[in-house]
């Protein structure tokens, strides 16, 4: 498959600190005609934040925010006592020991949510969540993220959390990964009081024999098409265990929690320079998705070290995965 000749569109910057190592896994968003790229940033304290890039057109880079928009401010993320390198061994990804990991964020109802890994460098990662005003965010206001809050619950390593964008039937809908399987979860209200966490209510498991067959979780959050909520997943498999690959799938619009078809075969599979000369070979891990008019792009990290993209006609892809389960992504031509 072809992704994007640009690739890879954000890479480690040596003379900030923060960012020195690896710029990776990003999420994105589309708003006043430019996409905002927030990456997962590291540098030599080990310590995950997010940086922020902008973009006209979706993959050429015209600005890159000199120091992290989010970082670590609590002590489940590592943000207020050092973080133990030699606990952290056992829960560490990407060559971090602790932060804001793999973030993803949506905007719902005048405010962007933000959904994270928290690690503190020894326990167990669990899924956090800030928010912040769209008008403070686009003016760089991040004094005014909220107070994170975790909601997923303590001693189990949860991870790959988002949100849809709207509600169901007056609920919102969260999606997220305990080992091995895709979550989804049904609230009231994302303002949680660090006392109420996840339910795990919905299953969506990998499928015995496929591809997708040892674990599985959610990669941006779903984008709504009129053939259904269009979601972009990563997977490992049984058969090949040692690298990450990208699939799709529609879920209901009325109920996300049926499937409704899954690509028989991966979209991006880890083949290029970019997704195997990093912390990890072998990986390619979504964590944003927008939509440019008729084109639709997945934004993934390469072998946790880089920032990717790859690129489709929106309803090619979706007719392809309708009718073959097999969508292709293709090359992004773009000055």
């Amino acid at each position: 498959m072809e992704r994007s000749k640009k690739n890879p569109i954000i890479e480690p910057k040596s003379k900030n600190k923060w960012e020195r190592d690896a710029t990776f896994n990003p999420t994105a968003f589309r708003k006043n005609k430019k996409t905002y790229v927030l990456y997962r940033a590291l540098g030599p304290d080990f310590l995950s934040s997010v940086g922020c890039s902008i973009s006209s057109d979706g993959v050429n880079v015209e600005e890159r925010l000199g120091g992290p928009i989010y970082k670590a401010r609590e002590s489940f993320e590592g943000g207020v006592n050092p973080v133990k390198i030699k606990e952290a061994v056992h829960y560490m990804s990407g060559g971090g020991c602790g932060g804001c990991e793999d973030a993803r964020i949506v905007e719902i109802e005048g405010r962007f949510y933000l959904t994270y890994v928290a690690y503190d460098g020894a326990n167990p990662p669990r899924v956090a969540i800030s928010s912040i005003a769209v008008d403070d965010f686009l003016n760089n206001r991040w004094e005014n993220w909220t107070k994170p809050v975790l909601i997923s619950r303590p001693g189990v390593v949860d991870k790959n959390a988002c949100i849809l964008p709207e509600k169901i039937n007056g609920k919102y809908v969260i999606f997220h990964r305990i080992y091995p399987n895709i979550l989804i979860d049904f609230v009231d209200s994302l303002n949680f009081d660090g006392n109420t966490f996840l339910k795990n209510e919905f299953v969506v498991p990998p499928r015995p024999m496929m591809w997708d067959s040892k674990k599985v979780g959610v990669g941006p959050s779903p984008v709504k098409t009129d053939y259904g909520w269009l979601t972009i997943y990563q997977s490992v498999g049984r058969q090949d265990p040692g690298r990450y690959k990208i699939g799709a799938m529609l879920l209901d619009l009325k109920d996300p929690t049926k499937v409704i078809c899954r690509s028989n075969e991966p979209i991006i599979e880890p083949v290029e320079w970019y997704e195997n000369e990093g912390y990890k070979a072998g990986v390619v891990y979504p964590c944003g998705a927008t939509v440019q008019g008729d084109d639709f792009f997945v934004y993934y990290g390469g072998a946790d070290k880089f920032s990717c993209v790859a690129y489709s006609n929106l309803n090619n892809f979706i007719k392809e995965l309708i009718s073959s389960n097999k969508p292709k992504m293709k090359k992004v031509v773009l000055a």
